[in-house]
C-alpha cells in the first residue's frame, strides 16, 4: 500500500495494476447487490445478446477505482469525493484488467487530487474511462 501525502503528488505521477476477474468475484457481486440479470449469469442468454459468455457486472469492473485510489494513488490518506466514467466495452470472467490512473490536476485548497483512469483488458482494447476526485491527507493533517 502506497502512502503518499498531498505534498508527495505530482501532476502526472501514474500508477497501475492488475487484476484477472474470476466467477467467484462475479457471484460474490450478485449475492452483495442482488442484481440477478440473466446477462451477468447465464451464458445462453448472453450469447443470445451478441456476447461471447456472461457479461461482467460493469459496477465490478469500476469498483476496482477504489483499489486504484486506496492501495495505490495515493494509498492509505485517500478518500474518494467523486467518479464520473464511462463503459466501453464489456468485460467477461478471465479478463485480464489493467487499471491505471494519471494525476491530472491538483487543488492545493482542498487538498484534492483529480486522477484520470483507464482500464483495459489483456487485449490492449479499453474497456473504461474516466476521472475521480480524491481528497488527500497532508503532512500536517495525517
Amino acid at each position: 500500500m502506497n502512502r503518499y501525502t498531498y505534498e508527495e503528488i505530482t501532476i502526472g505521477q501514474t500508477e497501475r495494476f492488475s487484476v484477472t476477474v474470476t466467477q467467484q468475484m462475479q457471484d460474490d457481486f450478485r449475492k452483495i447487490t442482488g442484481d440477478l440479470n440473466p446477462l451477468h449469469a447465464d451464458a445462453a442468454y448472453a450469447a443470445s445478446h451478441g456476447h461471447k459468455g456472461p457479461v461482467v457486472f460493469g459496477m465490478l469492473t469500476l469498483s476496482f477505482l477504489s483499489t486504484l485510489a486506496g492501495m495505490y494513488l495515493p494509498g492509505e490518506r485517500s478518500l474518494i469525493h467523486e467518479t464520473e466514467g464511462k463503459l466501453r466495452r464489456p468485460v467477461y470472467i478471465g479478463d485480464e484488467l489493467t487499471i491505471e490512473g494519471t494525476v491530472s490536476d491538483k487543488s492545493d485548497a482542498v487538498h484534492v487530487i483529480t486522477v484520470k483512469y483507464t482500464i483495459t483488458n489483456q487485449d490492449g482494447v479499453k474497456v473504461a474511462r474516466g476521472q475521480m476526485q480524491i481528497g488527500v491527507e497532508g503532512e500536517g493533517n495525517g
